[in-house]
């Protein structure tokens, strides 16, 4: 059986307004020199404490992988991003349980 490890784009401890553009230009920069057969993964386990510019920095990198046709597999988002998420109306991107309890929010093409 063949592993496929995902390439990972990490969430600073804090994330600012002026911070969206800079980490949808990484993810896009990612996907170009990446093998489009491999997942993409943000890492938000790092935010130091998730705000409402975090929520839109993850929606608008989902977006930016579905608009190159990608999934974006969101992991380590703790209670108060997954809370968040939920306020905003985006609790359905939340994924199962990870195996550490926590859940996964991911996004991809509709259909996978």
């Amino acid at each position: 059986m063949e592993t496929t490890e995902p390439h990972v784009l990490r969430l600073p401890a804090t994330v600012g307004p002026s911070d969206v553009p800079r980490l949808c230009a990484g993810l896009a920069a990612l996907m170009d020199r990446v093998d489009p057969g491999r997942p993409l993964v943000c890492d938000a386990g790092g935010l130091a404490r998730p705000t409402l510019a975090a929520v839109e920095a993850l929606a608008r990198l989902r977006l930016t992988a579905l608009r190159r046709g990608r999934a974006l597999t969101v992991r380590g988002a703790g209670a108060e991003l997954r809370a968040l998420l939920g306020l905003t109306g985006l609790a359905a991107l939340l994924g199962p349980p990870g195996p550490d309890g926590g859940r996964d929010t991911e996004s991809g093409p509709p259909g996978n």
